[in-house]
C-alpha cells in the first residue's frame, strides 16, 4: 500500500480504475477507440454488450456500498456506454459482428442519429 494512503482510499482508487478499464474495453469493442496493441478499430457489439452487462452487474451488487465519487463514476460510465451501444446498433454504415439485437432497430435510425 502506498505510504500515507488509507486502505479505504486505495480501494476507492482501485475500484475507479477497474471501472475505467472496463469502460475503455467496452469503448474499444464498440469501435469507438482503437486497440492499443494493434492500433486498429475492432468492433464487437457482442463483446461490448457483455462488458456493459458486467458493469451493470457490478453497479447492482455494490449499490449502497460505494462512496459518492465511486457511484458517480460507475453511473456515468454505464450511461455513456449504454448510449454509445444504442448508437452503434443504429449505425447503417458499419457491419456488426453480431446480428442479435440489431434487427428491428434500423427503422428508428435517422441521418442525424450518428452525431448524438
Amino acid at each position: 500500500m502506498p505510504e500515507g494512503v488509507s486502505e479505504e482510499e486505495l480501494h476507492k482508487r482501485q475500484f475507479i480504475g477497474f471501472i475505467s478499464l472496463m469502460a475503455n474495453s467496452a469503448m474499444q469493442q464498440l469501435g469507438k477507440l482503437a486497440n492499443p496493441f494493434t492500433g486498429k478499430i475492432e468492433r464487437s457489439l457482442e463483446g461490448a454488450k457483455a462488458t456493459i452487462d458486467m458493469i451493470k452487474m457490478l453497479q447492482a451488487k455494490t449499490r449502497g456500498n460505494l462512496s459518492p465519487e465511486e457511484q458517480r463514476v460507475i453511473d456515468a460510465n454505464l450511461a455513456n456506454l449504454q448510449l454509445n451501444y444504442v448508437d452503434e446498433l443504429n449505425r447503417k454504415d458499419v457491419p456488426t459482428s453480431t446480428s442479435a439485437g440489431a434487427a428491428g432497430s434500423d427503422e428508428k435510425a435517422g441521418p442525424d442519429d450518428e452525431t448524438r
